[in-house]
């Protein structure tokens, strides 16, 4: 079934990002979490929200993207637009880090309050973190495609 396929796929990966992105900022010394990111801007919008609430808002719209990056890698591979395979996602993954990068940099600019951080760093890490991504969204995709 789709959905579970989406939903594997797109925890799974973004799990491991997620975890990538954890263990990079305890090497570099410096917060490169993006659900964390993602709750400290929400917070910042909306200042009325505690922080539990604007972290739980940055883990479920982190989780989000995830499953939304998930639907178009689950659409492709079902129509047999690219293989599923280790090569392919590789290049996938490079290519979700940088629209991932497009993204956060225009989030960044069009924020009122954006944090301070080294955003070249930040970006740096985001490609091998959606290379990460893309990896173990084929893991789960192609586990619940076995059973």
């Amino acid at each position: 079934m789709k959905t579970k396929e989406i939903l594997v796929s797109g925890i799974a990966g973004t799990s491991f990002m997620t975890l990538f992105s954890y263990l990079v900022s305890l090497a570099d010394g410096e917060n490169f979490s993006e659900p964390e990111r993602l709750g400290q801007l929400v917070g910042r919008l909306i200042p009325k929200l505690d922080e539990k609430q604007s972290q739980a808002l940055g883990w479920l719209g982190h989780y989000g993207v995830g499953l939304l990056f998930s639907l178009v890698y689950v659409e492709l591979w079902r129509e047999g637009k690219i293989k599923p395979d280790w090569k392919t996602n590789l290049c996938l993954g490079g290519i979700s880090g940088l629209i991932a990068v497009a993204i956060w940099k225009s989030t960044f600019k069009m924020h009122p309050l954006p944090p301070k951080l080294n955003f070249d760093k930040y970006y740096l890490q985001l490609v091998p973190a959606h290379v990460i991504f893309a990896l173990f969204a084929r893991i789960g995709y192609q586990l619940i495609r076995k059973k």
